[in-house]
C-alpha cells in the first residue's frame, strides 16, 4: 500500500481525531513540547508506533516547518460520487459539491478543501489526471479538512458533470468569462461549483457543459483572483443563501 505523510502539530491532531489509520508517528528526539507529548500518548493508547528520531531525519523527509512531528498514514481513500449524492438526498439535504479542473497547486487544493468543509459542502471532486497530489502539503493547507471532507477522484470530469446534472445539480462555473454576477446565482438549488486551472481557467470542453457561467465582480487594478480565494467566495455565498432560506 502506498503511504503518505503529514507534518505539523495541528494537522496531526486533526488526523488523529478523524480516526484515519496511521502507520507510525515520528517525533524529534529531545524536543520538549506538551502538544507533541500529548500526540505521542494518544498514539500509544491506540497502538500506533511512536519513534523518536534526530531532527536530520525529519528534515530529510520534508524541508517544510514540521514543528518536530511527522506521521505516516495510508493514502487517501476516495469516496464514491454516486454514494455521496444519494446519501445527501436521502438525508434530506441539498447537494453542494465543488469540482476542480486541473488545479495543480497543492496549497490551493488544501485551502479549497478547508473552505468547502467550513461552508458545508458534501464533497470535493478531483480529476484522476492533471490535478494536484493529495500529500502532506495539501493536508497542511487544508488544516485537517481533508480528513473529513469526502474526496471523489473521477476519471472524467466531463462524465462526472453529466452525472451530477442527471441527478438534479446545476453546474456553476466560476470564470472571468461569466455573464452572470456570482451574487445573482441561485445557490439554494442543488449545485456543483466548477473552478479552473491557475494558468488558463476552466477548459472550453467543460465550460460548454455548465448551466451558469458566473463571475465575481471586481473594481481594483487586478483582473483575477487566486483560485482558492475565488472558490471561498462562491462557497460562502452558497452558505449565506442557504442559511437565509431556512432562517
Amino acid at each position: 500500500m502506498t503511504t503518505d505523510f503529514i507534518f505539523g502539530i495541528r494537522p496531526v491532531e486533526e488526523v488523529l481525531q478523524s480516526g484515519k489509520e496511521i502507520d507510525k508517528l515520528l517525533i524529534q528526539k529531545g524536543i520538549q513540547n506538551n502538544a507533541i507529548a500529548k500526540l505521542a500518548e494518544q498514539c500509544r493508547q491506540v497502538n500506533i508506533p511512536v519513534v523518536q528520531v534526530p531532527e536530520e531525519k525529519l528534515r530529510r523527509i520534508t524541508r517544510k516547518n514540521h514543528q518536530g512531528v511527522i506521521c505516516f498514514l495510508s493514502a487517501v481513500t476516495f469516496a464514491s460520487l454516486d454514494n455521496i449524492i444519494s446519501e445527501t438526498y436521502a438525508a434530506g439535504q441539498l447537494p453542494l459539491v465543488i469540482a476542480l479542473d486541473r488545479v495543480t497547486d497543492v496549497r490551493n487544493v488544501g485551502a479549497i478543501a478547508r473552505s468547502a468543509d467550513c461552508a458545508g459542502a458534501q464533497a470535493l471532486i478531483l480529476p484522476e489526471r492533471g490535478g494536484a497530489r493529495l500529500g502532506g502539503d495539501a493536508f497542511k493547507a487544508s488544516a485537517g479538512a481533508l480528513s473529513y471532507l469526502p474526496v471523489c477522484r473521477e476519471r472524467s470530469l466531463r462524465g462526472a458533470l453529466h452525472f451530477l446534472q442527471s441527478n438534479g445539480l446545476q453546474v456553476v462555473a466560476c470564470t472571468e468569462k461569466g455573464d452572470t454576477d456570482i451574487y445573482a446565482v441561485d445557490f439554494t438549488a442543488p449545485t456543483v461549483i466548477l473552478m479552473g486551472s491557475e494558468e488558463d481557467g476552466i477548459s472550453p470542453e467543460l465550460l460548454s457543459l455548465t448551466n451558469v457561467k458566473a463571475s465575481i465582480p471586481m473594481v481594483g487594478h487586478i483582473s483575477s483572483l487566486n483560485v482558492s480565494v475565488a472558490a471561498g467566495i462562491c462557497l460562502f455565498e452558497a452558505l449565506r443563501q442557504r442559511q437565509g432560506k431556512h432562517s
